[in-house]
């Protein structure tokens, strides 16, 4: 009579999911390590088990409710300075699959209070996403985050004058992680990983874009939302826009208070609403709102709610591409992205610490530089050092797709902290340099612009945006099944105030449910599907369109 353990297997490999072959415990896991790494931690879970690690000051809130699993953590000596450490969540049914989560900032907007709450360790925080690896491991992935080897919270920089750990957060913690972590999952289960997907948003979707530049064979599927690639432009941009905007001693008198950004989002939403035929409180194309802001000019006794001439330059600076000398520099923030503007429009006293601290800590190795000396001269500094190796702008990204990965892109239209425009300029330029090699992106590289979603999440007048699922990458459960029905979703409330609307552009971005069955030679179906479309009932899947 065979063992309970001999029973459990054959039922598991009958159901298509994997049993562990080793022990869950310290000595089994570093086993399998080279000798920088050093197993921290490393205990099963039981079943609705809560987990997490307070200490990641990015991430204090536990994972809950999660089916039983290995929790591993593994701190990674990098140079004689540096280390990082990544956390694993190996599930006692693993569906052959391995997942790696980057960072995100979160934005919380309480109007009435004039709160804004960044949440989520994007930008330049560090902490292992306890959270989302607790979303992955819902749907059987082997899940990995790493916290890029410091801890933070999102606005603190004051790590990067340790151009190691620059290093790690550049690029070398989550290539580093990968590795390791995919090792141990082999060597936990007896068996390799059948595929490899990443998903991340904000500096997490640069962190996916750059390991695939740098090396194309980490993933078959990369879900990129709101990437902040271009790191030596973002961030001193950041630090430029604010100072536009900085009335430190209330000298400035072409400054705009925060408390005139509603009645400019007011503005902005009753001229370029209807542009797309139904008025419905989101703006589905904000690039084709001619815009005329002097609809808010102050006249006669009217002097609240409005702008100054002198308010109205700076609202045209805001709402235009940076350029120096005509070179363009980086692009605006768009039509309909009011609503994100205090994080960093709001703060009289000075740029948000997103911009200032790249230059203090990360660039110039001085704490006492103040923002009120920013020049172009930082910009062409940013892109001669580019800390860290943080920038993603190889746009060739022909060996990612002679292995047969597939990438999906998502940018909000109403996105407040970087603009969208930075993902239509990254996409346009991957054109640009596939083409003349004869590689079209339709098949394997898909882009998506969302009316009124904000960074990463959130929406604007409550726009129907998702992506499946409790977590931004469930689209990537597709493949669990050819035909979808392992999706696990989340019903959505039915909104007959808006009707089904296609983003912008649309000529590149068709969501075909074919494409998303198509298979590359080593390759699974690739999710498309992301919701690119208003809907008047919200689906219950991904792959369902209104």
């Amino acid at each position: 009579m065979p063992s309970l353990t001999k029973y459990l297997s054959l039922l598991l490999s009958t159901s298509g999911l994997t049993a562990a072959a080793l022990q869950c415990d310290i000595p089994s896991i570093q086993a399998t390590l080279p000798f920088n790494a050093t197993v921290l931690f490393a205990q099963p879970q039981a079943q609705n088990a809560s987990f997490g690690n307070h200490s990641d000051i990015a991430y204090p809130t536990n994972a809950t409710g999660l089916p039983a699993f290995c929790a591993v953590v593994v701190n990674v000596t990098s140079s004689a300075i540096s280390s990082f450490t990544f956390g694993l969540a190996l599930p006692n049914e693993w569906n052959d699959r391995y997942l790696a989560v980057g960072r995100f900032i979160s934005i919380l907007m309480v109007p009435d209070l004039m709160l804004t709450m960044i949440q989520g360790n994007g930008g330049f925080a560090g902490g292992i996403n306890w959270l989302d690896l607790g979303a992955g491991l819902q749907y059987g992935f082997a899940v990995m985050s790493t916290d890029t080897g410091h801890n933070s919270t999102s606005g603190d920089g004051t790590w990067g004058l340790n151009k190691e750990r620059l290093s790690d957060w550049g690029y070398r913690a989550m290539h580093g992680s990968i590795v390791l972590s995919k090792q141990i999952v082999s060597a936990y289960y007896a068996q390799p990983i059948k595929y490899s997907y990443y998903s991340g948003c904000s500096t997490g979707g640069r962190q996916g874009l750059k390991e695939i530049q740098l090396y194309p064979d980490s993933f078959d599927g990369v879900l990129a939302g709101a990437p902040a690639w271009w790191t030596a432009h973002l961030q001193t941009w950041t630090t430029w826009i604010g100072k536009i905007n900085a009335n430190p001693n209330g000298t400035n008198p072409a400054a705009i208070p925060a408390s005139l950004f509603p009645a400019i989002r007011a503005e902005v939403l009753r001229q370029c609403d209807p542009v797309d035929g139904l008025v419905d409180g989101i703006i589905t194309n904000p690039y084709m709102c001619d815009f005329n802001p002097d609809a808010l000019l102050c006249q006669g006794a009217n002097t609240s709610n409005c702008l100054t001439g002198l308010r109205l330059d700076t609202l045209y600076t805001i709402q235009h591409d940076y350029l120096q000398n005509a070179t363009f520099v980086f692009p605006h923030l768009a039509l309909g992205s009011e609503a994100q503007w205090p994080v960093l429009l709001g703060n009289p006293n000075g740029p948000a610490s997103l911009g200032t601290q790249y230059e203090q800590y990360f660039l110039l190795d001085d704490p006492t530089w103040n923002w009120e000396d920013f020049d172009y001269s930082i910009i062409q500094q940013a892109d001669q050092q580019d800390p860290g190796n943080a920038t993603a702008n190889d746009f060739d990204l022909s060996p990612f797709h002679a292995l047969g990965g597939k990438l999906i892109q998502y940018h909000g239209l109403s996105d407040g902290l970087i603009p969208t425009g930075s993902s239509i300029y990254f996409y346009e330029h991957v054109m640009r340099a596939l083409a003349p090699l004869g590689i079209d992106l339709s098949s394997w590289y898909r882009f998506f612009l969302v009316p009124g979603m904000q960074h990463c999440n959130g929406g604007v007048n409550d726009a129907p945006w998702y992506f499946a699922g409790k977590s931004i990458f469930s689209c990537l459960v597709l493949i669990l099944s050819q035909d979808g029905s392992s999706v696990l979703s989340i019903p959505l409330t039915n909104r007959s105030t808006h009707r089904s609307k296609p983003s912008w552009p649309t000529k590149h971005l068709p969501a075909q449910r074919s494409w998303l069955l198509q298979r590359s030679p080593r390759r699974p179906p690739s999710p498309d599907g992301l919701d690119r479309t208003r809907h008047r009932t919200r689906p219950d899947h991904c792959h369902q369109m209104a």
